[in-house]
């Protein structure tokens, strides 16, 4: 592997305008550590201890380019920093290095500058000597992005990427989704299977179909709403439009000719042959009902009980019989009985009259609008005054076209949800053909033991099995709507996947061994040379501590650079005299003694 190769694309330094605030911090191109010892006993305990460790990962992303967020401490605090200028040396391909200018006041106006030494200060440094002054923000990343070359990210921009090796606390709550991935999986999926090895290409063109498809299901909803019902058959509209339009040619030639013998004779045989029938039919039902209502009201009113007991009584005394109190109480209670019977019916025989008088109501208006239009066509054709016709003609003609105009707009509607179902149709083919496509892509590059997807994989088991004694798995596969899903799990000592990766602890470790393993794989493409991670060894035991920091100082001997952070506290109790670290590799430390231990000298925040 050649060396130029592997000398490149690292951060070299990042410094400030205000270095009695911000001291110079020059990054190694191997081991980096930013270590923070806690020197005060009352602080050992606590969780958090704001010396700045963590935000070192966000001054390199904020010099990296990220986007402006009001919640990132440089513009949260804008009253503290806003005269800050920040510069990011960074190493480029055969050992040149550019340095990028980023002020917090005006952070969208970057400045770059190539040089070929290494650990350069350019805060003095006049505008005209710079490369590139005041760049627009969008401009400067595309430079940035053309400076740093990463072409094995292509098509992806540079920093689509950069999470993963600029991990923040944030980031190890998921191996492969990180936290600014929190939007649709269609914005990073593929990215993360083109840096894996697989076909990316299909896995876009996949979810594009997707969306193409929800979009044209949700036309089709609202071109129905816009319908207004579930009329969809185009045969029976176009036969409707058919018999109105020959209805409207008819009424337009009688009105050009302004002869209305066709029109009365029409009128003639509606009259006699449906509305007199109609009113014959109605009248033969309302009287029918109106019987029905006599015999229920008569019903009603008969509902009274004439037997008394006490009448009774009496007249058995007069006959001598002796009326007992038992046989007078089976006789309540058998009007009692009778009462029950006669209520619930009476109940019955209320609804019945209420239905029968809502029915008398229908047919008595019906039968008053078919008199009404019974006489109007009657007063039409003994009409003599030609003008009045003229008018009621033209009148239907303007319903009739009306008609007409709305039968078009429908039939227009279902046109349009014709053309949606067959888009959709050809959607839903072209995204199972293209699933098909990412199935066997996936099937075959897992199959490959000479594949990127399995090189890293053989990597991630390694490191991870080198650091706690236990096997580790990464898979990909294509769930039922054909999208990619990813899984990084621990595996017990049969081989099964156990829950022990949900734990913080080993997550992080499964997160740091993916971002060493797919840098390890890509050693030879242009791509990022480093990987900054956040509390390394936090809630390892001591072992496992030493094992993750000598496959830490293996991948950097491979031309890796890896930035840690620690607090002393997290490092492993060696039993040798030697230091853990060189001095050299720890390019910052930082302690708990007041601000001058702190990233920025000055109070916190």
């Amino acid at each position: 592997m050649h060396l130029n190769m592997l000398a490149r694309m690292k951060p070299s330094k990042l410094y400030s305008n205000k270095p009695d605030i911000f001291v110079p911090i020059e990054f190694t191109p191997e081991l980096n550590v930013v270590l923070a010892e806690i020197r005060l006993p009352e602080n050992r305990n606590r969780d958090t201890h704001n010396l700045g460790k963590t935000t070192l990962g966000r001054l390199l992303d904020f010099c990296f380019l990220a986007g402006r967020d009001s919640k990132f401490f440089l513009f949260k605090h804008l009253d503290r920093f806003r005269n800050f200028v920040f510069f990011l040396e960074i190493e480029l391909a055969q050992g040149s290095y550019v340095t990028v200018r980023r002020g917090v006041e005006e952070a969208s106006k970057i400045a770059f500058k190539k040089h070929a030494a290494r650990h350069r200060d350019y805060t003095s440094l006049p505008d005209r000597e710079w490369d590139h002054v005041d760049l627009p923000f969008d401009r400067a990343k595309e430079l940035l992005d053309s400076l740093l070359d990463w072409r094995s990210l292509k098509p992806w921009h540079y920093r689509k990427g950069l999470g993963y090796f600029l991990r923040s606390q944030s980031d190890f709550g998921d191996v492969f989704q990180l936290g600014k991935f929190a939007n649709k999986h269609a914005d990073w999926k593929p990215f993360l299977a083109h840096i894996l090895g697989f076909n990316a290409a299909i896995i876009a063109s996949h979810y594009e179909k997707a969306e193409a498809l929800e979009d044209k299901q949700s036309k089709v909803a609202t071109v129905r709403q816009e319908m207004g019902g579930d009329f969809e058959d185009a045969s029976k509209i176009d036969g409707i439009l058919q018999l109105k339009r020959q209805e409207v040619d008819k009424k337009q030639q009688l009105l050009d000719a302004f002869d209305f013998r066709a029109q009365d004779k029409a009128d003639t045989k509606q009259v006699v042959d449906q509305i007199d029938e109609r009113i014959a039919t109605l009248n033969a039902q309302r009287y029918s009902l109106m019987q029905n209502r006599k015999k229920v009201i008569a019903s009603l009113e008969e509902d009274q009980i004439l037997f008394d007991p006490e009448d009774a009584r009496a007249m058995f005394e007069e006959a001598g019989v002796l009326f007992s109190g038992q046989v007078k109480k089976d006789f309540e209670q058998l009007i009692a009985f009778n009462k029950a019977i006669t209520e619930e019916r009476y109940g019955y025989l209320v609804e019945e009259r209420s239905e029968i008088e809502a029915e008398l109501k229908t047919i008595n208006s019906e039968l008053n609008a078919l008199g009404k239009r019974r006489s109007e066509m009657l007063s039409f054709l003994s009409a003599t005054d030609s003008f009045a016709k003229y008018k009621r003609l033209s009148g239907e003609l303007v319903t009739l076209r009306a008609d007409i105009e709305t039968l078009e707009r429908q039939r227009e509607f279902i046109h349009r949800l014709q053309q949606l179902r067959t888009e959709i149709r050809t959607l839903s083919e072209e995204k199972i053909h293209l699933q098909s496509e990412i199935e066997a892509d996936v099937e075959a590059r897992s199959a490959d033991k000479d594949s990127l997807f399995s090189s890293i994989r053989l990597y991630f088991n390694e490191i991870v099995e080198e650091v706690i004694g236990r096997k580790a798995l990464l898979s990909v596969g294509v769930n039922q709507q054909g999208h990619l899903e990813f899984g990084a799990e621990l595996l017990d000592e049969a081989g099964n996947a156990t829950s022990a990766d949900r734990g913080h602890t080993y997550k992080k470790l499964l997160c740091i061994a993916f971002d060493l393993a797919v840098l390890r794989a890509h050693l030879e493409d242009q791509f990022p040379r480093f990987a900054y991670h956040d509390g390394v060894f936090e809630s390892l035991d001591d072992r496992k501590k030493e094992n993750l920091l000598a496959v830490i100082r293996r991948y950097t001997a491979l031309g890796i650079q890896s930035i840690i952070t620690l607090i002393d506290s997290d490092m492993p109790k060696i039993s040798t005299t030697d230091p853990l670290f060189t001095s050299d590799e720890i390019i910052l430390l930082l302690h708990d003694e007041g601000e001058s231990g702190r990233l920025f000298k000055m109070r916190s925040w």
